[in-house]
């Protein structure tokens, strides 16, 4: 169940990826796309099959739609709303791997 859930956040946090990217030239969509994104962070909840599983998907499809495409456009602008975008990557890595929960140490007997 659990491989389950995390393939479906890591879908759905690509999906988010997908929406704030199309939308990001925007004003409106550039805050849409950060709020609805961590929101979703905040909502999916700690942990290496949630949380983290959203993160990775939203990192990975920016990571994937950052270099130049063949055609030799870009999908992520080299302007204020395209930094911002990358630094909101940033801000969700980190924020995914740093609410990771602590590992639990076993009784020493």
């Amino acid at each position: 169940m659990r491989v389950l859930v995390a393939a479906l956040l890591l879908v759905c946090g690509a999906a988010t990826a997908l929406a704030t990217v199309a939308l990001h030239s925007y004003g409106w969509g550039f805050l849409l796309g950060a709020v609805a994104t961590l929101a979703a962070l905040v909502a999916v909840g700690a942990g290496w099959s949630r949380r983290l599983a959203f993160g990775a998907g939203w990192v990975a499809f920016i990571a994937w739609v950052t270099p130049a495409r063949a055609e030799g456009d870009f999908a992520i602008s080299s302007d204020p709303a395209g930094y911002g975008l990358l630094a909101l990557t940033l801000a969700v890595l980190v924020y995914s791997v740093v609410t990771l929960p602590r590992p639990r140490r076993g009784r020493v007997e």
